[in-house]
């Protein structure tokens, strides 16, 4: 009963970061094409052309740990790196990175703030 209860608990907590890295995360890319648009006068895509991903990578985090395993509950994968990703956190359907990073970079920052050692990754396509 008392590991149960300590699962649900780490659970919960878990989500609950999640929907603050969420919810930071897509205030950032809100922000930054705003400021990008504003900046630039934009395009005709409304973000940087430049194409490709962003993610955040998890970092000490064994993934068969009751935080390993909800964290990826919540979508993040093992990776090659020996660490947990989740891919575009906020979801920004557009391909332009620079977003995505910015996305990623804002999830990563409350992670860290609870303790976590998480970074914004990107690669280009």
């Amino acid at each position: 009963m008392k590991i149960n209860m300590k699962k649900e608990i780490i659970r919960s907590k878990i989500k609950q970061i999640h929907e603050e890295a969420l919810a930071a995360s897509k205030k950032a890319v809100d922000d930054y094409l705003e400021k990008w648009n504003k900046e630039t006068g934009g395009n005709q895509y409304n973000e940087p052309i430049y194409c490709g991903f962003g993610w955040v990578s998890l970092f000490n985090v064994r993934s068969n740990s009751n935080i390993g395993k909800a964290f990826q509950e919540i979508g993040f994968k093992r990776s090659y790196q020996k660490c947990l990703e989740f891919w575009n956190p906020s979801g920004y359907p557009g391909q332009s990175m620079d977003v995505k990073e910015e996305s990623s970079r804002a999830y990563a920052k409350v992670l860290e703030k609870y303790g976590f050692k998480a970074y914004m990754s990107s690669r280009a396509d």
